[in-house]
């Protein structure tokens, strides 16, 4: 499938989900060295059209495309310059994990699937305007080396080496953070050591699934 529709497709689930409402949230893909699919600013997933998901250069100067790119454009093109293994990044405003992002508490690592993706806690970055390059460059000393970041009062950023990778970073913390809530309410959370989240990653990067 053309990576242009696939964006789209992945937009329009993520609304279905719940992950975002109406036209917040982004997605992009590095297609080479020099080249960024991202997704226009302030256009309803449903109807986008091939043709508004936007080709830039790494400066942020558009390739191809009518469309203002994502005003989080900044974020994406940083995250990438620091994480040359991202191919990907989905940014979400989920629920639960927002919750955490709005508390500015890091997501544990509570859950396998959550530590084999992710790595470790999901950590806050340091809070500051949308679209600034403080934010990209907060959310760059938060992530570090691992699967997703969440940007203080605002939402969740997953990353990973294609698509599919940085959105099932995406649900996973929702999922963690939910089940992190709802365990909270039960009274009791343990969390895994660190030593185990490194065993998991290193076996999900190395022996996970399907040569």
């Amino acid at each position: 499938m053309d990576i242009k529709k696939e964006i789209i497709n992945l937009g329009k689930k993520m609304v279905n989900q719940g992950l975002v409402a109406s036209t917040w949230g982004n997605i992009s893909v590095k297609m080479n060295t020099e080249s960024i699919y991202i997704t226009p600013s302030g256009m309803e997933y449903d109807s986008l059209e091939p043709e508004d998901i936007v080709l830039v250069d790494t400066k942020g100067s558009i390739i191809n495309g009518k469309r203002k790119p994502s005003s989080e454009l900044p974020m994406h093109l940083e995250i990438y310059k620091a994480r040359e293994d991202i191919k990907a990044i989905v940014h979400t405003h989920s629920l639960y994990a927002s919750a955490y992002a709005v508390s500015r508490k890091p997501i544990p690592p509570i859950i396998e699937d959550m530590a084999q993706v992710i790595g470790g806690p999901v950590e806050v970055a340091q809070y500051a305007l949308p679209g600034t390059n403080q934010l990209a460059q907060n959310a760059i000393k938060a992530l570090g080396n691992k699967g997703a970041v969440l940007l203080a009062n605002h939402g969740v950023v997953g990353v990973g080496y294609n698509l599919i990778e940085a959105y099932k970073a995406c649900l996973l913390v929702e999922k963690t953070a939910h089940i992190g809530i709802a365990a909270e309410a039960l009274g009791q959370t343990y969390i895994l050591s660190q030593e185990e989240v490194n065993w998991m990653r290193k076996a999900y990067l190395t022996v996970y699934g399907q040569d």
